[in-house]
């Protein structure tokens, strides 16, 4: 029963460094928050990759002597959590393949929405995929002798920001619409690809610039070269849940700090929920900066009353109520005499089935709490993401099902509120017409046919059965989209 929407993916590629696989760890281990499932690195020496990939976190993975046997001054590497495909080492990225054209690698954070018809097309021309992820499904595109990297990307529709390397050439492109951060660094003399700024700040790589939605990067021994794949495309869709939960607070995207943001969406709740209290908690770590900017606004004291556990990793118990209870009370401890006897608000980044926040308000009143009222700094998440989020379908979205009330009393909090759609935009600085909000407001930019994605998720389903026998011992079970 998961409570909170999953992270994506994580990209990060360099180029023109003799330390690139060295580098590429540490990029992946700052966008570490971006997937927990799996991650790898595949490194090119000018004329032949080299790749170690396997499920668990980056430090698990990758010893000083796998990074040796990496070698070569270009890298890409990625970290995944699953929303398409299951969470199984043949669906861990970068994926590679040696064609014709040569080898090609690609690392991609997003989701297509016409994954299934090209896949379907695909296939019918005799092309046999290893995997269920929509990735596989660009490397193809990318290796057939008609196509090049523009004709590629303008098959493809949905979130996209890709890297991707040949043996001399590393490529960023990023979707028109932008749903997915990409920027450019440089290191020295080397080039820099990255999900976060905050994985150039690691390895002391200067920020340039963020890569512009359509926009092909191409670096090579000529320097950086880039072009517009979609001129004319004017409709702009960055994912604003990126400044809510997604993003590290210490990035930088689109010329916004995450971390203002977050302080700013946190004081716009003060603005428009004027609660009588006696301290504001967050809920760590998600919470930290709006429970700030609700108490710098408000002035009422600022308390971490809950203590995380930064060592809590995986479960993989079998989910009862009995495990789930204590998969979300081992996270954080509450300190309970500092709540007793007060007029607790507790700041949360969102609400998505209510269960953990049920846990959280049910800890504050058995230590004595006296009100426990629940603010959440985003508006109410009314519909699922067909563009690389993990939320969950709409039946299981509690603010697509129940009312306020409802929720509230759900919750056992005294109150409960939200921030206001117009509330968050005006926390980014920026106008809505650059984000994608659909989670909220239903308005998605790049139609899709849920019928036909029913069809498409039967037939990968159908696709799926013969991997069922080798997958059978597996703990992690295949998920669809």
């Amino acid at each position: 029963m998961q409570s909170y929407p999953k992270h994506y993916c994580g990209v990060f590629g360099i180029y023109g460094h003799p330390n690139a696989a060295e580098l590429t760890y540490y990029g992946l281990y700052a966008l570490q928050h971006r997937g927990q499932e799996s991650a790898g690195i595949v490194t090119s020496d000018g004329k032949s990759f080299r790749e170690h990939k396997g499920m668990g976190l980056v430090p698990q993975i990758y010893s000083g002597d796998v990074l040796h046997h990496l070698v070569g001054q270009m890298a890409v590497g990625h970290t995944r959590y699953s929303t398409t495909g299951a969470s199984h080492i043949r669906n861990a990225q970068p994926m590679t393949i040696d064609c014709a054209k040569g080898q090609i690698a690609i690392a991609h954070n997003g989701n297509l929405t016409n994954a299934g018809p090209l896949r379907d097309e695909l296939e019918a021309k005799g092309l046999i995929f290893q995997t269920t992820v929509d990735s596989e499904i660009i490397l193809y595109l990318l290796a057939q002798p008609e196509n090049n990297i523009v004709k590629t990307v303008r098959r493809i529709e949905g979130a996209y920001s890709l890297v991707i390397m040949t043996p001399t050439e590393l490529i960023g492109v990023r979707d028109p619409h932008g749903f997915r951060p990409l920027c450019i660094g440089k290191l020295g003399d080397a080039y820099v690809l990255s999900s976060e700024t905050c994985a150039l700040d690691l390895i002391q790589a200067k920020f340039v610039r963020d890569v512009e939605p359509g926009e092909i990067v191409v670096i090579n021994e000529n320097g950086l070269h880039s072009f517009q794949a979609f001129p004319q495309h004017q409709r702009r869709a960055f994912c604003i849940f990126e400044y809510v939960y997604f993003a590290r607070p210490d990035s930088t995207i689109a010329d916004r700090n995450v971390y203002k943001v977050r302080v700013e969406m946190g004081r716009q709740l003060a603005r428009e929920n004027k609660i009588e209290a006696d301290m504001v908690v967050p809920v760590p770590d998600s919470g930290n900066c709006a429970a700030l900017g609700y108490s710098l606004e408000s002035g009422i004291p600022y308390e971490m009353a809950f203590v995380r556990n930064h060592y809590v990793g995986r479960s993989f118990l079998q989910p009862s109520q009995l495990i789930r209870d204590f998969n979300v009370r081992v996270k954080l401890n509450l300190i309970g005499e500092l709540v007793k006897g007060k007029r607790v608000i507790i700041v949360d980044d969102s609400i998505v089935r209510g269960t953990t926040s049920k846990t959280r308000v049910n800890n504050l009143k058995e230590a004595g709490a006296k009100e426990v009222h629940v603010l959440v700094s985003c508006p109410p998440h009314m519909n699922p993401c067909v563009y690389g989020i993990d939320f969950p379908d709409r039946s299981k979205l509690a603010a697509a099902n129940h009312t306020l009330e409802e929720i509230c009393r759900y919750l056992n909090a005294d109150s409960l509120s939200y921030l206001s759609l117009d509330g968050l935009v005006q926390a980014t600085g920026k106008p809505k017409e650059s984000f994608c909000m659909a989670c909220y407001d239903g308005n998605y930019p790049v139609p899709f046919d849920p019928y036909l994605d029913k069809q498409i998720i039967e037939n990968r389903k159908r696709r799926i059965q013969g991997l069922s026998g080798e997958l059978s011992g597996d703990q992690n079970q295949i998920k669809l989209l």
